[in-house]
C-alpha cells in the first residue's frame, strides 16, 4: 500500500467520511443495500484532512503525469474539491451543472470556456459513474479533450470500471476500499467479520442485501 492511499484512508476515517453500518444497511438511489457510506463532503469542514487531501490529488498527478489546462468538478460534491485544487495548482477550473438548467445560457460547463481545452475531471466519490460519466460527455461536447478523471474514492464496482473504459476515461483514486479497510481494521473501527462482510458486498453490491436476508 503506498503512503498516499493509507494517508487519505486515514483522514477519510478519522473524520467519519467513511462509515460502517452492517447491522443497519443503508439504501442508495440506485436501490443497493449497502453496509457502507462514504461521505466526502464533510471534508472542507476538516481543513487539516482536506489540505491532505488537496495535495495527494497534486502528488497524484504529478506521479500519473497527468497534463491537463482546465479543472472541472461535478456539482455539487466535486466543486468543493475541484475549485481549492485548481486555486492550488494555479489552473483554471470550471464546474459542469448534472442538468442544462432552464434558464439564462442554459449551458451545463460554467465559469469560463474548455473548447479546445484538456480538462481533468475532479470527483469526490464514484459508485456507478454515471454522474461523471455525465459530466465528460458535457465538457466533450463544449469542445474540451477529456481523458482522466481523479477521485478521492471508489467502490471499485465493476459495472464503474466498465463506464470508465468504454467512455476512454482513466480513472485514478486517491485511495482505495481496501487500503481503508484495511485502515479501518487496525484502528478498530472494523471488525474482521463485518471487513469480510463488507468485502462479500464489495464484489456483487447487487446480490448482497438478498444474502444478508433484507
Amino acid at each position: 500500500m503506498t503512503s498516499v492511499k493509507a494517508d487519505v484512508a486515514q483522514s477519510l476515517l478519522k473524520i467519519g467520511a467513511v462509515g460502517f453500518t452492517p447491522d443497519r444497511p443503508i439504501t442508495f438511489k440506485s436501490g443497493i443495500l449497502s453496509p457502507v457510506y462514504v461521505d466526502n463532503r464533510r471534508l472542507p469542514y476538516y481543513p487539516g484532512e482536506w489540505r491532505e487531501v488537496i495535495a495527494a490529488f497534486q502528488q497524484v498527478i504529478q506521479e500519473k503525469g497527468i497534463h491537463f489546462d482546465v479543472i472541472a468538478g461535478i456539482e455539487t460534491a466535486g466543486i468543493p474539491h475541484s475549485a481549492a485544487l485548481g486555486f492550488a495548482s494555479q489552473k483554471s477550473s470550471v464546474f459542469v451543472r448534472k442538468a442544462t438548467k432552464d434558464h439564462g445560457t442554459k449551458k451545463r460547463v460554467e465559469g469560463g470556456d474548455v473548447r479546445g481545452k484538456t480538462v481533468l475531471l475532479i470527483e469526490d466519490h464514484i459508485t456507478t459513474g454515471g454522474s461523471s460519466l455525465s459530466g465528460v460527455e458535457a465538457l466533450r461536447a463544449e469542445g474540451a479533450t477529456v481523458t482522466h478523471c481523479l477521485a478521492i474514492t471508489s467502490y471499485e464496482f465493476a459495472e464503474a470500471v466498465e463506464n470508465f473504459r468504454k467512455a476512454d476515461v482513466m480513472l485514478e483514486t486517491l485511495t482505495s476500499f481496501s487500503a481503508i479497510l484495511q485502515q479501518a481494521e487496525k484502528g478498530k473501527t472494523l471488525t474482521t467479520a463485518n471487513r469480510e462482510l463488507v468485502e462479500d458486498w464489495l464484489r456483487d453490491p447487487h446480490g448482497w442485501g438478498s444474502r444478508q436476508g433484507k
